[in-house]
């Protein structure tokens, strides 16, 4: 039986002793996961983040985030990450513009109301300065 693919955007935390280390490469070599780096951050002597889009087996998948871990990396999903309150959106529409990944979209043209796909989203954080109501937030 085949194992099933997982694909999953994920915040990757690196410890300033490790951001010149080949860990991603390690991923894709050892551990046979495909990956797409959607954002990166690195600051020399302090700390490095990568938003990554992992895949590859459920069970490579796994090992690999025990790999990370273990290493001292700290791994959440993108979607702790990204939030948007519904409650201070006013549905003005001025993050559709900006948005490159249609993770923020309006489904119901009758309503206008706008939804957020965080699945969609990569974390490219375009939709947080135009907000004027502050309804976009990406904490790093």
């Amino acid at each position: 039986m085949k194992s099933k693919t997982v694909r999953n955007k994920v915040v990757l935390h690196f410890p300033k002793d490790l951001i010149d280390q080949p860990i991603i490469y390690r991923l894709a070599k050892e551990y046979d996961l495909m990956f797409n780096i959607l954002q990166a951050r690195i600051t020399p002597r302090e700390e490095g983040v990568l938003v990554i889009e992992l895949g590859g087996t459920r069970e490579n998948y796994r090992s690999g985030i025990e790999y990370l871990k273990r290493h001292g990396v700290q791994v959440q999903p993108l979607s702790a990450d990204v939030s948007w309150n519904e409650e201070r959106c006013v549905h003005c529409g001025l993050c559709l513009a900006v948005c490159p990944t249609g993770a923020l979209h309006i489904p119901d043209r009758k309503t206008m109301k706008i939804q957020f796909d965080v699945s969609k989203c990569t974390g490219c954080r375009l939709c947080v300065p135009v907000c004027p109501q502050k309804a976009m937030d990406v904490t790093w």
